[in-house]
C-alpha cells in the first residue's frame, strides 16, 4: 500500500514538473557521461565485413573494439599494464558510441552482460585481467550495479592493426 501510494505521489510531481518545460531524464546515462567529462564520439565503422552490433532476443552484441585513436603495440613491451588500463577504457568509450548509435539512448541498456577482452601482448605478459579492469571499472562507474558482468581475458600474439587491446561485449536492452 505504501508503495502504491508513493508510486502516485511521484507520478503527480512528474506530471506537475513534465507541465513547467523541465527535463525529463533527471539522471539518464547521458547526463553520468557528461558528469564524468566523457563526450561520446560518433560510432567507428566496422574494420572489416562485419556489422558494428547485432540485437537477437534482447540481447545486443557489439563486435570487437579497440581504444580511439588506434595506438600501436604490445603489453610490456611498447605499453605498461598501466597504459593498457587506459586503452581498455577508451575501447569502452567505442563500445557506448555503437551502443548509442544503434539503440539512440544508454538509458535503453538493462545490463552489461558480458564482456571478452584480447590484449595484445609479449609471452611473459601476466597481467592480462588488469589491463582489461579498464573496462570493467568503467562500466561500472557508467552503469552502477548494471554495469557489473561476467568476463574473460586473453592473451594475443598479435591483434588487428596492431592495436593493444579489443574487447567485444553483450548487453540486455529494452
Amino acid at each position: 500500500m505504501c508503495s502504491l501510494t508513493f508510486n502516485v505521489i511521484i507520478g503527480e510531481i512528474l506530471k506537475t514538473v513534465l507541465s513547467k518545460g523541465e527535463p525529463q531524464i533527471i539522471n539518464s546515462i547521458e547526463s553520468r557521461l557528461e558528469q564524468l567529462g566523457i563526450v561520446l564520439p560518433a560510432a567507428s565503422d566496422p574494420a572489416a565485413k562485419y556489422a558494428n552490433c547485432v540485437i537477437v532476443n534482447g540481447l545486443l552484441f557489439v563486435s570487437g573494439k579497440g581504444p580511439s585513436g588506434h595506438p600501436k603495440g604490445k603489453l610490456g613491451q611498447d605499453f605498461t599494464t598501466e597504459e593498457g588500463y587506459h586503452y581498455a577504457k577508451l575501447a569502452g568509450i567505442e563500445v557506448l558510441a555503437v551502443l548509442k548509435d544503434a539503440l539512440g539512448s544508454l538509458d535503453l541498456v538493462k545490463r552489461v552482460v558480458k564482456v571478452q577482452g584480447y590484449v595484445n601482448a609479449v609471452p611473459e605478459f601476466e597481467e592480462h585481467h588488469k589491463v582489461l579492469n579498464g573496462f570493467s571499472d568503467f562500466m561500472l562507474e557508467v552503469f552502477g550495479e548494471k554495469g557489473q558482468h561476467a568476463r574473460s581475458v586473453l592473451g594475443a600474439n598479435s591483434l588487428r592493426d596492431n592495436l593493444p587491446v579489443i574487447v567485444d561485449s553483450i548487453f540486455q536492452v529494452e
